[in-house]
């Protein structure tokens, strides 16, 4: 986002952080913000009207009272007015806003219950299933499957399995994928956990499964390198061969058996 809706978006969150404080508010307004991002969806005519420039920014507030008025708590009643009286550099950026504050929410509710890091594992380890698992992923990204029929088959997968907060994510990333694949969705969503204790992910390839002490270690490394603390999502893959390869956002270290073998090969064909 850029210029107004960061702005616009900044000011939310920290309206949401105050109102997400209050005792089992997190959870229920990440879910109802989720709803409210899947109306703003499914509604381009709302969606214009109020993120429209023109309009005076109590009519658009009265608007959001007047629709959602009995049908969210007043936290996010309060919390969506807000940001319909704000202003949005683009018309999509209030949907894009709303929904990251949906997963900020549910985020908050994790940290609450003590359960944030196995949230961003169960949102990771999630994700390379529905990545190695073309049935899965197809069921859940078809359009046509009634979303009930999701919900029930996430539940068989992963009830008692994954933390309440992990399980309202997924559900959403593959009930309401915007666009995104389902695989973007679980990784933008897990970006956004991590960002609450403002630490960067790692995702880890080695061949054998590390230590406790070695992941510590490797974390370790990596704030140093990166001046911030790492989230380490550790991946056994036997291609690896050997030492291990790393990527931390846009950025690869590359420190495998198997890529020092493909440098040998490149200099002996040359």
């Amino acid at each position: 986002m850029r210029g107004a809706s960061r702005a616009s978006l900044a000011e939310a969150s920290e309206q949401l952080s105050a109102a997400a404080a209050k005792k089992g508010a997190a959870v229920t307004i990440g879910d109802e913000l989720f709803a409210v991002a899947g109306l703003l969806d499914s509604e381009a005519g709302l969606r214009r009207t109020l993120t429209d420039p023109a309009r005076r920014a109590a009519a658009k507030a009265d608007m959001v009272r007047s629709l959602l008025a009995g049908k969210v708590s007043p936290a996010t009643l309060d919390l969506v007015a807000g940001m319909a009286s704000a202003r949005w550099s683009a018309t999509r950026d209030l949907a894009d806003a709303t929904e990251e504050l949906a997963v900020r929410a549910t985020v908050i509710a994790a940290e609450s219950a003590g359960q944030l890091d196995d949230t961003e594992d169960d949102l990771f380890r999630f994700g390379r299933v529905v990545a190695g698992q073309q049935e899965l992923r197809s069921a859940l990204s078809d359009p046509y499957l009634p979303a009930q029929r999701k919900r029930d088959l996430l539940g068989a997968l992963l009830d008692g399995k994954a933390t309440p907060a992990a399980l309202r994510l997924i559900t959403a990333a593959a009930l309401q994928p915007r666009g995104r694949s389902l695989d973007a969705s679980l990784e933008a969503y897990a970006q956004l956990a991590a960002e609450r204790r403002q630490r960067l992910v790692a995702v880890v390839h080695v061949a054998s499964a590390l230590t406790q002490q070695q992941q510590q270690r490797l974390a370790a490394a990596l704030a140093d390198l990166y001046g911030h603390q790492v989230h380490l999502n550790v991946v056994l893959d036997p291609q690896v061969m050997g030492g291990m390869s790393v990527q931390v956002g846009d950025e690869f270290i590359d420190a495998s058996v198997a890529s020092r073998l493909a440098a040998l090969r490149r200099r002996l064909a040359g």
